[in-house]
This record gives C-alpha cells, structure tokens and sequence, in this order.
C-alpha cells in the first residue's frame, strides 16, 4: 500500500527519511482513552472507522469531493504522499468488509456496495499502461479519481486485485442469489466477475508488484487470493450453470505453488525476486487473514490462522519488529507490540503502520474463533515457541476445549492479541483518525492521513473480536496438495461489462410489503461540556428543512466520557436528503464543518436504520 515506487529505491535512504518532514506532522496530543479498556475503545472508534471508509468513497464522501461514483479512495492525501487514487487492492479489500458488515445486517451499506460494483465494470474497460481488458489491463494497481487512467511510472502490474475484487463481488453475489436475484447477479456481476477469474488463471505464474509496490517477484500474498478467487469462483459458476474449467485444475496448482514460501520457520512473503531482506513481512499475516475460512479447520496447507505455521510465522514477523522501534522498547517477549510492514523499510522513514498491528491481533482472534470451532487446541514443534512466548506452561499435545489448559491458552491469546489493540488505541489520536502510520519513536501519526485501509482494517479486526466472520469460501475442499505439480495456465474469456448502472427495483431482501417511511437512528459522537446541545438540521422537512429553529435536538442519555453518544430517531421518508449537525450553548449555534452529509434513501426492505457519525 506504500506507494513508494520502485524508481524511488534508486534514492538514498537518508534522502526517504528527510522526506518524512514533509508528511503528516507529529502530534503530540494524543488521545489517551481514560478508561485503558480495549471494549471502551472498541466502542468509541468503530463508528468513527465505519464514517471514515465512507467519507473516502465517491461521489458523496466527505473527503473526497470529486471522485467519481463508487471509487474508494486510499487517502484524501493529495501531497506528500499523494494518495488521492483509486487501487485496486485497497478498494476490494475495503469493500470486502463492507460486504461482511452489510450481510451482518448494516443493511444501509448495500447501495454502496452496488455504487462499487458499478465503478469496477466501468474501470475494467479503462485501456491503461499494462494493457486492455483481454491484454493484461486488469493488473493496473491505480487509477486516477475520476476513474481515467494513471499513466506515471508505477511498479506494475499488480496481480492481486482482480483476485481480491472477485472474492468481494462473490460475497455480495451469494446473498442476491439467496434472495432470489440470480437475473442480477447473471446479468451485472458474473461478467467483471468471470473477467477477474480468467485473468487470475493467465497470469497467475508470472511474476509482478508485490502488495507494497515495491518488489518485483512472486508474492504470497497474490497467490493466496488467487487461491482462494479460484476456489470460490469456480463453486459460483457452478451454481449459475456457467463453465470455469480453469478454476478447478489451475487453483490446486497455485495452493502447491505456495507451500514453496515456507522456510522451516517463516512465510518468505516475496520469492523469484533479488532483495536484501529476511522475507519475514506482515503481508504474510494478512494473507492469513484474507484466506481465514470459518469453516476450516488448522490447516497448514492453507496457512489458516490457527495452523503451526501461520502461528510460527506471526511470532517470527512480530519478533521482528521488537527491537528496532523505539516505541517498543522495554516490552517483553510475550507482549504486543507496534508492527510496521518489515523491518528493513525505509519509507517515510520505516515506522509502525496501523493495519499491520491491526492484522497482527485479527489473526489471533481469527484463531481463537477456529480453536473453539473445532474445541481443541494442538500444540507441535512448529507453533511451541509462539505459545511459550505468551503462556510459560505450554507443552506439545492436545488439549480440548474443556480442559483448564485449554482456558489458560485461549486466555493467554485473547489478552496477547487484545494488546495489539491497545498498542493502536494508545497511538491514536484523539478524534479517532487513522492515518497510515505511527512514529516509530513517539508514536504520533505520519504519512497519508485517514487511510480507507486503516479504517478497514480496524473494523475486520473489532468484528473478529466479537466473533463476527465471514461465509466460507470453500476451503474444506480446497486444501488438498495435488500430487502432480506444474505451470499451467488458461486464456480468456474476457467479455466487456455491459451494466453500468444497477437496475432499478433489485436489492437483497425479498419483500412482502415494502414499508412507505423509513426509521433512522442517528448516533452522533460529539464531545460536549454541560450546557450544550447537540440538534440536527437538515434538506428534509422532517429535520427542520435547514430552519434551526425546526431542528431536532438528540438525546445524550447515554453519553459517557468514553463514548460521548448523541442520538435520536427519525422517521423519514425513503428518499435521499442531506444533513448536518450543530451544537447549541444558551443560543449560541456552532456548525460542524462542511460539507453537507448525505444519506442515500432506502435501497432495500429495511424499516429502519442506524446511522453512525462523528463530530468534525
């Protein structure tokens, strides 16, 4: 996600160092939650999460005035780093969890789902520098904000995002068909969807960009989502009566493919490439996470997060980490800490990045949700260090889940991956901002401020925490190691996407009635002192029709110093209309700041909604 190019590494180290200055700037006021609990954190930051991922997708997010309709953007950055773009990666893996929250019933999620499948129909089509739609186009990492081309020097291609944008839309695409919109999916999703699939099967063993855009070789990461795109994609074809011969013989060979990046010891997360570093990268961790099936068991093969060596590895990557940050100094063997990408990187100065600590505890709960699946924890030679580190008494065996072992271990994990939360919590700052990264000296934010990723990554990892997962993808039947290995490959087909809007009248609920008014709840959190109110006013006659006098004051009955909750009900009617908030002392009327927010309308069956907003 570093857009520090390939081009740059010809550049000194001091000289990416002295570029740190011109980045985000130090603050030092960080926010230092009173309570030093994880849950009042949790509580606190997740609406703040979920409004900045929306703030930054086109063409109503807050932040990114004039990106086009359904383009999640990485950053409003737009110097230093400059990261007003649209990646690929970035974007499907952000819409990935807005899927996971929308099928776990944030029903008001759903139009901007259909908004980005829209968006990436249109970009497939978009001839770029690594080719056309048949050619090679869909490795393009990044396009402009109005979702043109980007023709600078970038190290393309990037072969994991058609791989991960499949595994979204199939997520979204599973619940149209449950509900009865197998016409939808046929017609809107399956064309970008068969496209992403046949590029994964033509280029899938062919070196390209790895996730930070730096490293030209074989990467784990795109291979284990290529993996994974193939084994879904093949099952959805199947239940569409579509043909995808290739996903089923060319998905086993790229499952063998990636037991060659296991040492003995880590997941070297680049191969077929000539770097100086160890190999030990949290991209390996997060390839974990991305490939985590609710339904497997501790597969190796799979490198599922509860495996001896998905547990192995996230020991060697964190270790990594301990002693070249000063910002850990002083924390034992077994405690969390900040986690950057490696720890050779340079850029920005080489520092903590907030989605690499995130992924670190969201593997954890990944396997602690496995662990009590199956009820049994297996301790071998392969994951005894890690548990030794966090749990002096461990000991190779099996212990089942109603063994006090058992509860000591799966303890053991929880706190030690609930401090990889307080390690975010305490570097964050005090309105909840999550830029990219954190000083590796005093942990103050740096670098590309509010990062759609970071904010993704926060509510993947909360919603682990609560044992909120995902569907299966299939892996059960796809962790087999095929007897015979080899290169093979297929060609097309590639159609051009036709449904550049989505067709009126469709959404995942199957109605009975659909209800005439909508109810809404809006969770304000706004800090306040007593004697001020908070109100809302907006475009609708329902909240005063931007009439102070007419608007509507929220309640702040559960407002606590840890989650200053505003909130009140509404009922509306169906239609889109913007709003905005506003304090009131004694009279005195103090806006939040521009620009208007926007509430889409209704897209489905829903009566009522919960929407989730932060003072600004």
């Amino acid at each position: 996600m570093s857009r520090f190019r390939d081009l740059l590494k010809l550049a000194s180290a001091a000289v990416i160092i002295l570029q740190t200055g011109n980045a985000l700037p130090a603050e030092p006021d960080l926010y230092v939650r009173a309570t030093g609990s994880v849950d009042s954190f949790v509580a606190t930051e997740s609406p703040i999460a979920r409004q900045g991922v929306l703030d930054n997708i086109g063409s109503g997010g807050a932040k990114v005035s004039g990106a086009a309709s359904g383009l999640v953007i990485a950053s409003p950055s737009k110097t230093n780093p400059d990261y007003f773009y649209t990646w690929s990666r970035d974007s499907a893996l952000t819409t990935k969890a807005l899927v996971d929250l929308y099928l776990a019933g944030d029903t008001s999620l759903e139009l901007t789902i259909q908004n980005y499948i829209v968006a990436q129909a249109k970009l497939q089509t978009v001839s770029n520098p690594s080719g056309s739609l048949s050619t090679g186009g869909l490795g393009e990492p990044k396009f402009n904000s109005d979702g043109s081309a980007f023709t600078g020097a970038w190290g393309r291609p990037q072969r994991d995002g058609p791989a991960l944008r499949a595994t979204a839309i199939i997520a979204y695409a599973k619940q149209l068909i449950a509900n009865g919109e197998t016409d939808t999916v046929n017609s809107v999703l399956w064309p970008i969807i068969q496209n992403d699939l046949s590029y994964v099967m033509q280029y899938w063993n062919q070196t390209g960009f790895d996730l930070w855009e730096e490293v030209n070789g074989s990467s784990f990461f795109t291979l284990s989502a290529q993996h994974r795109a193939l084994t879904e994609g093949g099952a959805l074809a199947t239940q569409l009566g579509k043909s995808c011969a290739g996903c089923s013989a060319i998905a086993p060979q790229i499952l063998c493919f990636t037991q060659t990046f296991w040492n003995g010891q880590w997941i070297i997360s680049n191969i077929n490439t000539n770097t100086y570093r160890t190999g030990k990268d949290v991209n390996s961790i997060l390839s974990s996470i991305q490939t985590f099936d609710p339904e497997a068991k501790c597969d190796d093969t799979t490198f599922q997060p509860c495996s001896s060596k998905a547990l192995a590895n996230h020991k060697q990557v964190v270790d990594s980490f301990r002693s070249i940050y000063e910002l850990n100094s002083g924390i034992g063997s077994g405690g969390a800490v900040a986690i950057g990408r490696y720890a050779e990187d340079v850029y920005q100065g080489g520092n903590p990045w907030y989605l690499g600590t995130l992924a670190a505890a969201e593997q954890l709960y990944d396997a602690l949700y496995q662990w009590n699946k199956q009820g049994s924890i297996t301790i071998d030679g392969t994951s005894l260090s890690f548990f030794q580190a966090i749990y002096s008494g461990a000991a190779t065996g099996t212990y089942s889940s109603g063994s006090s072992t058992y509860s000591s271990i799966t303890a053991a994990v929880k706190t030690y991956a609930d401090g990889f939360m307080a390690n975010v919590e305490k570097y964050t700052p005090s309105g909840g901002n999550l830029a990219e990264q954190y000083s590796r000296s005093n942990g103050s934010p740096l670098s590309a401020v509010d990062l759609t990723w970071s904010y993704a990554a926060f509510l993947t990892a909360v919603s682990r925490r609560n044992s909120v997962v995902p569907a299966s993808w299939g892996e059960t039947s796809a962790s087999a190691i095929p007897s015979s290995c080899y290169a093979t490959s297929t060609t097309g087909p590639y159609t051009t996407p036709t449904a550049t809007t989505w067709p009126s009248g469709t959404s995942t609920a199957s109605c009975s009635a659909t209800p005439t008014s909508l109810s809404i709840t809006f969770d304000s959190y706004t800090t306040t002192t007593v004697g001020t109110d908070v109100y809302i006013s907006g475009s609708i006659p329902e909240l005063g029709s931007w009439d102070t006098s007419k608007a509507v004051k929220l309640s702040a009955d559960k407002y606590t110093s840890s989650a200053p909750l505003w909130y009140v009900t509404v009922d509306v009617g169906r239609e889109g209309f913007e709003y905005k908030y506003f304090k009131n002392t004694a009279g005195s009327i103090v806006w939040e700041s521009d620009p208007n927010r926007s509430f889409p309308g209704a897209t489905g069956c829903e009566g009522s909604v919960t929407v989730d907003d932060t003072w600004r």
